[in-house]
């Protein structure tokens, strides 16, 4: 559970990049009610805050367009056709890991190509360096105590795993990435299925 001042916090600080993994419920298309930011009103939805969670915390790489849910939480409630932001509330629905936080390690940065966005990080010590700086601060804007992190991919894991360090988590984990091509439910399988190999990941 989160309590409304640190939700109101975080969303003023890091709304334009960050989300939680709550999604309004699928209608008659598994990609329809993505963008319902309705659900994110904690007054008209007031099981709002006792859904989120602050101890585990899903990691994308950085923006791939910026054709996007520009509004507050909107990251990962992508609208967009080509977009494959439903598979994960498909694969998370009903699981302890629903209400998660979600974020990217890279923030504020359109690239489609996610090796084109790594090279330009590590090429910039600077910028890695903010990136990373950026994302402890989100954990600390939580109150985060050693989450369970889920990474999206490679790249977002790599990049965790090589500039956090391992007591700043308790468990760092390298998810499938959601754009790859797959159904939705074997998505939801392979996710639910790396997370089980590690069944003491959300003990503190």
């Amino acid at each position: 559970m989160i309590d409304i001042d640190t939700y109101n916090r975080v969303r003023e600080k890091h709304g334009d990049y960050a989300s939680w993994a709550v999604w309004a419920e699928a209608a008659d298309k598994p990609k329809s009610n993505m963008s319902d930011m309705s659900i994110f009103d904690p007054v008209t939805n007031p099981s709002l805050l006792e859904t989120l969670r602050n101890n585990v915390i899903m990691v994308g790489l950085n923006f791939s367009r910026l054709e996007r849910n520009t509004a507050p939480w909107g990251n990962f409630h992508d609208p967009h056709p080509a977009a494959n932001d439903f598979k994960i509330r498909y694969a998370f629905q009903g699981t302890d890991f629903y209400g998660a936080y979600m974020t990217d390690i890279i923030k504020n940065f359109v690239e489609l190509k996610a090796k084109d966005a790594v090279k330009l990080v590590k090429q910039s010590p600077t910028l890695l360096a903010k990136n990373i700086s950026n994302f402890r601060d989100e954990l600390n804007d939580l109150g985060c105590h050693r989450p369970l992190i889920l990474a999206f991919g490679g790249d977002a894991f790599d990049l965790i795993e090589n500039n956090l360090e391992s007591h700043e988590y308790s468990g760092l984990i390298k998810l499938t990435h959601y754009s790859h091509q797959i159904g939705k439910e074997k998505y939801r399988d392979e996710v639910l299925t790396k997370i089980a190999e590690r069944p003491s990941a959300l003990r503190s």
